[in-house]
């Protein structure tokens, strides 16, 4: 049987984050961090036996108290159903297998555990891509990974119902922030430890002809009152592991009510 192949390097994925500047280069994981605490706090229900799954551990491991801490490597190093909530920290755009990683959180959750997702969305670096593609296409007449390729909400939202959990719910959270220059956003992009990680990325140096190009294109095409915006779509996602005492839905034709009545509304028979 023939391996799949990797949409990951693995190695340069984990240089990558080892580069990165933990300090102040964090700020989208700061921000993913304050709503995963704010959706936490809505929910009527404590926690005490938590994992986090993140590429930064250094970074997530405050995020809920006494929580297990783990890579999100292809195998995850958690226990089966040993967790009440498992929270998968901006990581899913790397993976190889983003539904078997949802799987994994799932199996390591007890019955009506809670899982929850934050990662990139496909509206994120929009603009840097078609910057990019724009300038490769008119300069060599071809395309080369440069950026991760990113699920739409819809394909991330049906993910957790191939995963089995109950109670899916996907939403997004897009945010632009400006920069001086296209140089300073790819600069702050590496510092983040989001530089390009791609299995089949060309392995020479980008051109400087092809870099300049880019950024011409990304200033003539999407400039504003003098500084460059950078889309960042992050999407969160949402389930419980299954259990009884969960609500089910109906089956159709069991509803004992009609829907005219809870409205205050004269029904009208659709003729046969």
């Amino acid at each position: 049987m023939q391996n799949q192949p990797h949409l990951t390097d693995r190695a340069a994925l984990d240089r990558n984050r080892t580069r990165a500047d933990l300090q102040d280069a964090m700020f989208l994981h700061a921000l993913a961090q304050e709503e995963i605490q704010d959706r936490l706090s809505m929910v009527n229900k404590g926690f005490t036996r938590p994992a986090v799954v993140t590429g930064f551990p250094s970074v997530w491991e405050r995020c809920v108290p006494n929580a297990k801490v783990v890579a999100d490597t292809e195998v995850l190093a958690l226990e089966t159903g040993a967790h009440d909530l498992v929270i998968h920290a901006m990581g899913l755009h790397w993976a190889d297998d983003p539904v078997g990683q949802i799987i994994q959180c799932r199996r390591a959750l007890e019955n009506d555990g809670f899982f929850l997702a934050v990662c990139f969305g496909g509206q994120t670096l929009h603009q840097l891509r078609a910057s990019l593609a724009q300038a490769e296409v008119e300069l060599t007449g071809g395309l080369s990974p440069r950026v991760a390729p990113m699920a739409e909400i819809r394909d991330l939202g049906g993910l957790l119902q191939r995963a089995g959990l109950s109670l899916p719910v996907a939403d997004t959270a897009p945010l632009t922030v400006t920069y001086e220059s296209p140089w300073a956003l790819m600069k702050e992009l590496r510092a983040m430890g989001e530089g390009n990680a791609l299995q089949n990325r060309l392995r020479t140096a980008t051109s400087r002809s092809l870099m300049i190009r880019a950024c011409e294109i990304y200033v003539e095409s999407f400039m504003k009152n003098g500084r460059i915006p950078a889309t960042f779509e992050l999407i969160y996602l949402t389930g419980w592991a299954p259990d009884d005492s969960q609500p089910q839905p109906l089956r159709p034709g069991s509803a004992t009510n009609r829907l005219a009545d809870a409205l205050g509304a004269s029904e009208i028979k659709l003729p046969k």
